[in-house]
């Protein structure tokens, strides 16, 4: 039974990390909104598992507003702001995506180095949730250095939210009250990211981060 819990936990912590390199793959909107709310949903389901065998109730709390918001309602939405906005469908990149992998695994092996050493004293299953984690969390921030289009730094944003969640839960979980406020931030970020986007496209008439850097006067 042990052997069960911890293969299955690591199988889900290990689906989110692939899931992250999917999304740094990607180079069409629709198909990284679609990849994004698979990547909530995985973790919905590690959330869930977690919660079960770590006789966590609340844990069930967020495993609920991570399918509630990110894995529905967040796709959604970005999906209907694309689609009003008429962004153009393609995501481009600073660096190549050959490149972009490249960099993606080398900072997954070091969230292994790192995190193992730095939690040796710990459980083992927790030392391994939180190697993923960590690797979700630079993931994501890699995502958000290598995109030049608004929303999928958005994406990127929350995927590395969702990596925080996943060592948080890892860690024999936080407080209902912690993740229930965190939810409410996500939700208010997000629409405040939302007034974002629509103002950048008034002004603009793109979400291409490049051309703020137009309108300071850095030409690239």
């Amino acid at each position: 039974m042990d052997n069960l819990v911890f293969d299955t936990a690591h199988l889900l912590a290990g689906g989110l990390v692939l899931m992250s390199f999917v999304l740094l793959y990607q180079d069409r909107l629709y198909a990284l909104l679609n990849i994004f709310a698979l990547h909530a949903a995985i973790l919905t389901l590690a959330v869930a598992w977690q919660a079960w065998f770590q006789h966590e109730p609340h844990l069930f709390v967020t495993a609920a507003i991570a399918l509630g918001f990110k894995a529905i309602a967040i796709p959604l939405a970005l999906r209907r702001i694309v689609a009003r906005l008429g962004i153009h469908r393609e995501v481009e990149t600073v660096i190549g995506i050959g490149s972009t992998m490249l960099a993606g695994m080398a900072l997954v092996a070091l969230s292994m180095v790192v995190m193992l050493r730095v939690t040796a004293g710990a459980a083992p299953i927790a030392r391994e949730d939180l190697a993923f984690a960590l690797a979700v969390v630079l993931l994501g921030l890699l995502m958000m250095v290598t995109r030049r289009n608004a929303v999928s730094q958005i994406v990127g944003f929350m995927s590395m939210e969702n990596g925080l969640v996943l060592a948080a839960t890892g860690a024999k979980g936080m407080p209902l009250v912690v993740e229930i406020s965190v939810a409410f931030s996500i939700l208010i970020a997000f629409i405040v990211i939302g007034v974002f986007l629509f103002r950048i496209r008034e002004r603009f008439d793109t979400v291409d981060i490049r051309a703020l850097d137009r309108f300071r006067g850095e030409r690239r």
